[in-house]
């Protein structure tokens, strides 16, 4: 049998799912300023050069911002790779 609630405490759980959707917002907005501010603070343009390749000349932004990307991808595809060669491991003694 389902518990009843009250309105006092469904109103409560309203103020608080508002509350962390305020603040998932605010939050959002300062990451996108930050990184707005960041780009406009580093127009700098650098040539990279890179095992004898050369890429266009960029802001220093937009490859700061590339490698972050990056490594943001990279990172947890690693992790992926590591947590499914253990799992295929285990498989591989169990079955045997």
């Amino acid at each position: 049998m389902r518990k009843r609630t009250s309105l006092k405490e469904n109103i409560e759980v309203k103020g608080v799912r508002r509350f962390s959707r305020l603040l998932l917002a605010l939050l959002l907005l300062a990451l996108v300023a930050f990184i707005l501010l960041f780009i406009l603070e580093n127009q700098q343009v650098v040539a990279l050069v890179f095992l004898g390749y050369i890429l266009p000349q960029l802001p220093i932004s937009v490859l700061l911002l590339g490698a972050l990307l990056l490594g943001l991808i990279v990172g947890p595809a690693m992790g992926m790779l590591v947590v499914w060669q253990r799992h295929h491991r285990r498989r591989r003694t169990n079955a045997s």
